[in-house]
């Protein structure tokens, strides 16, 4: 009893002593372990300053990924053990693919294969795996617009297919809805789980500008709001006006989960080679519109195959199972067939070369026929043109004559010229050149694409562009000739004399800055300086928005 008694009488102490360790201990704990904030600073670091200077030390803590110098930055993050609660990412995001910077003192990107490869490579303790919050400062980041869009030729399959009109229609807009892949997407997929994403729907301020609203953000903002996983309606309310909004990652409720669970089967690193490319072919298998609406993803992982990674016996088995799917390869090469743009039908005869359905020369024969077919149709242009320049660099003449066999060329029209051009034709080539000064924009465009690939070959073909710029009257089709010329870079001293002379009888000062934009390239030597600074400050038309490249041009001229 009396043991007992003075339990009684000493526990209420015990008790007092232990809460207060345990609290302690929780309060040491809590110090111990900061939220980590991450940054990307791609471009500005005015948004990342904005954090470190009113988040509390105690509270959180600041990792810079980017490693300046360092190509796998990201990847090195991971294997160092680094988990964010909190990822801010600063940088231009304008086409969608990647994070990049305008500063030319600096290379530093962050694309989204990088990050999509970071994010299905890892499960409970990877670089993303903790996130509450993402804040992404670029333009469009959280735009919805598709970034693919079921074409016509799907239209068309799911038609031969047997579905009616309207059936094909609602297919077209399902598969564009789950494969459509706009940048919101894309990055509600890579930051599945996540609470919050805040980013821009349209264009996004530029640091300088974001970063004071962040200061007036964390002035008025709620203690601990950061990393609490809730959208902010302060910060929202104070970028409302730049088209911030907040959306939530990618749940595995989503309707197109499923999706994102496709993407990462080729690029998880847990899976191997020839999993995944046993994946490939399931998905080759599948409906031909869904291969298209995927392909992007099949090229990318079939290119990053090495050929000693393709001898691998699990991999070259893989690959010969592919290889021997007469099925696919018919369905596959019929849609591909009958693409709607050029580009397309030449990446997916690439690919099947890749996969064993097609030799090289019968890629090759697809190409010229692909050509042929765009040329009897009356569908070839400036994309065409830039499509074989840059698809044929060695220019064997041999595929002109074989494009010419054919029949539907016609020499009189100039981008069919360009293109018999491209693939090495010397006729085609004069032709080609020709065009550059000709009255219709139409034609110096196409003339302007090719030469971008295939630049003047000597004195006598510059001298002769020269002349003929000289004759032109079309103010606009002039400065595209101009523009054409300015990429040469003219080393001629009577070419130079002959563009400089065009200047005082030019009539637009679209015209001028053209010429000023050959001369400011050129070689200063072979021109009379002061004659000319004098030629340009007499009869330079007025610009309405400031200084341009004509006064670039007489500051130079006056400083030599």
């Amino acid at each position: 009893m009396v043991y007992r008694s003075r339990l009684t009488r000493i526990a209420p102490r015990l008790s007092a002593v232990v809460l207060a360790c345990l609290g302690s201990a929780w309060s040491l704990g809590a110090q111990a372990a900061p939220k980590t904030v991450c940054t990307v600073t791609i471009n500005s670091a005015d948004e990342r300053e904005s954090f470190q200077r009113h988040l509390p030390a105690g509270d959180y803590q600041f990792v810079e990924l980017v490693q300046r110098g360092q190509p796998d930055w990201l990847a090195s993050a991971r294997r160092r053990g680094v988990s964010c609660d909190v990822l801010v990412i600063s940088g231009h995001f304008d086409d969608g693919t990647e994070f990049y910077t305008d500063r030319h003192d600096d290379r530093e990107f962050l694309t989204v294969h990088e990050m999509q490869h970071e994010s299905c490579s890892t499960s409970g303790n990877g670089l993303f795996s903790k996130l509450k919050e993402v804040y992404l400062f670029g333009c469009n980041t959280l735009k919805s617009d598709p970034r693919h869009v079921a074409a016509g030729e799907i239209l068309r399959s799911l038609t031969r297919a047997g579905q009616t009109p309207a059936e094909a229609e609602r297919t077209a807009a399902q598969l564009s809805a789950r494969y459509g892949q706009s940048n919101r997407d894309r990055l509600r997929h890579i930051f599945k789980d996540v609470p919050v994403l805040y980013g821009f729907s349209s264009k996004a301020p530029l640091g300088r500008y974001a970063g004071p609203l962040m200061e007036r953000y964390f002035k008025t903002a709620p203690a601990g709001e950061v990393a609490s996983g809730r959208p902010s309606q302060t910060l929202l309310g104070l970028f409302g006006p730049t088209s911030m909004i907040a959306v939530p990652g990618l749940t595995d409720a989503d309707p197109h989960a499923a999706f994102r669970q496709d993407m990462c089967r080729l690029v998880d690193d847990r899976t191997t080679d020839a999993q995944k490319v046993a994946f490939m072919h399931e998905v080759l298998q599948r409906d031909v519109t869904e291969v298209r609406m995927f392909f992007d993803h099949l090229e990318r992982y079939a290119a990053s195959l090495t050929p000693s990674q393709r001898l691998v016996p699990a991999v070259a088995s893989a690959l010969r199972e592919i290889e021997g799917d007469s099925q696919a390869r018919a369905r596959y090469l019929q849609f591909a067939r009958d693409a709607d743009q050029a580009s397309v039908q030449t990446r997916m005869m690439a690919l099947a070369r890749q996969f064993g359905w097609l030799t090289p020369a019968q890629e090759q024969a697809e190409f010229v026929q692909m050509i042929a077919q765009r040329m009897a149709r009356g569908s070839v242009g400036r994309h065409e043109v830039d499509l074989v320049c840059s698809t044929q660099k060695e220019r064997d003449g041999s595929l002109a004559t074989q494009l010419l066999a054919l029949g539907p060329s016609r020499p009189d029209t100039v981008a069919h010229s360009a293109v018999l051009a491209c693939l090495g034709s010397p006729e085609a080539h004069e032709r080609t050149v020709h065009a550059l000064t000709s009255a219709q924009d139409e034609d110096v465009a196409i003339a302007q694409v090719y030469l971008r690939h295939r630049p003047l070959a000597d004195v006598a073909e510059v001298r002769a562009v020269t002349t003929g710029i000289g004759r032109m009257t079309a103010a606009g089709a002039q400065v595209r000739a101009l523009e054409t010329l300015a990429r040469q870079r003219l080393a001629d001293a009577q070419s130079l004399q002959a563009i400089a002379s065009l200047f005082p009888r030019a009539r637009s000062l679209d015209v001028q800055r053209a010429i000023a934009g050959i001369l400011i390239r050129a070689d200063h030597k072979m021109l009379s300086r002061a004659d000319l600074a004098r030629s340009l400050r007499q009869h330079r038309l007025r610009s309405p928005d400031g200084h341009d490249v004509i006064d670039a041009l007489i500051r130079v001229l006056q400083s030599a």
